[in-house]
């Protein structure tokens, strides 16, 4: 199996930019096509499908150590994949085995920082936003732009407002969509003022609804998720290719 058989391209193009979640996401594309795959191939008992479920599990191995080279997430990164003569089931099952125990530190970790970089609106403060989102949005309707550049604001308004249906509001998205509006020239504006105002007004009502929850509760601190030790057993100590006959369940 290669790289495609575990994670598409639209897939790729939509990982994020920080190199822990991306991981994160990658391992967990490529950990239900692997599941896929062994689902299929555990159903026929023959020496085929044996090889083929070895195959996907190497490229597993494979896609998983590159991904974590490009990331460099250790301990991934300084690994060596092994070559098919010296990969059996033993190796795949060490290798799943250090890579679950990391993506549980990774994923709470993932969590913690999610919640340090974003905040639970109330019902009340959501409908202050949206109300002034209502108001941006008359703003740039009567703007002084071109109709490709108040379809590209609308549209990023309209991305905005949907962030405000998730569980927590990302502080990036906020902070994002202020500067979209605020860097425009004053002069495009019927009424600059109008939109200073409420560009302002959805930043204040964040701040508060961030403030008054970091005062409710003490964040855990967000360092990175402590390393691994190395592999139980190098990699050029699977058994040789002549042992591996043992394995077929046949």
């Amino acid at each position: 199996m290669n790289i495609f058989d575990f994670i598409t391209q639209e897939e790729i193009e939509e990982l994020s930019e920080d190199p822990n979640l991306a991981f994160s996401t990658f391992v967990g594309h490529a950990s239900r096509r692997l599941s896929q795959r062994t689902a299929e191939l555990d159903s026929v008992n023959d020496q085929e499908a044996y090889h083929q479920l070895e195959e996907a599990r190497h490229g597993f191995m494979n896609v998983v150590v590159a991904a974590a080279k490009k990331y460099e997430i250790d301990p991934f990164a300084s690994m060596e994949v092994p070559t098919h003569q010296q990969f059996d089931f033993n190796a795949h099952r060490d290798f799943k085995s250090d890579l679950d125990h990391y993506m549980t530190q990774l994923l709470l970790d993932n969590v913690i920082r999610e919640r340090s970089n974003s905040v639970s609106l109330v019902p009340k403060a959501k409908d202050r936003v949206r109300a002034h989102i209502h108001g941006l949005r008359t703003c740039i309707d009567s703007a002084d732009l071109n109709d490709a550049k108040k379809a590209v604001l609308l549209k990023k308004l309209a991305e905005f407002e949907a962030e405000l249906d998730k569980r927590r509001l990302s502080l990036l998205a906020v902070t994002r969509i202020a500067l979209e509006v605020l860097a425009l020239p004053g002069g495009v504006w019927a009424t600059g003022e109008m939109v200073n105002k409420l560009t302002i007004n959805v930043l204040e009502i964040v701040a508060e609804a961030k403030a008054a929850e970091d005062e409710t509760r003490q964040l855990a601190p967000t360092a990175p998720p402590m390393q691994l030790s190395a592999p139980r057993r190098q990699v050029t100590a699977w058994r040789d290719a002549d042992d591996l006959d043992d394995d077929i369940p046949f």
